[in-house]
């Protein structure tokens, strides 16, 4: 029975620390975080990435526009439009900070 309550002890104490170790090392991954997040050269980046997949996405779809074409369902092409024309507002800002432009 002493084992057993030693070992509970134990255990108890080894999971608040390593809860408190846990946390912090979670609050400071986050803030290394944010840091990055908010350089200006990484935001600068991550808005030419994001324009560049914009327009490889156009590319994209006009390419596979062409090539189905009329062979796509009407309701299925009616979807599609409807999607995209919500999209079309001007600056739309996307999750990650960056612009639609």
């Amino acid at each position: 029975m002493r084992y057993r309550l030693t070992f509970i002890t134990g255990l108890a104490l080894g999971y608040v620390l390593g809860t408190r170790a846990g946390r912090e090392r979670y609050e400071q991954l986050k803030k290394s975080a944010r840091q990055v997040a908010q350089n200006p050269a990484v935001r600068n980046t991550a808005e030419s990435a994001a324009q560049q997949g914009r327009q490889f996405a156009g590319k994209a779809y006009h390419a596979v526009s062409e090539k189905v074409g009329d062979h796509m369902p009407e309701s299925v092409t009616q979807r599609v439009h409807s999607l995209r024309g919500r999209h079309t507002n001007g600056n739309r800002p996307d999750d990650w900070g960056t612009s639609d432009t």
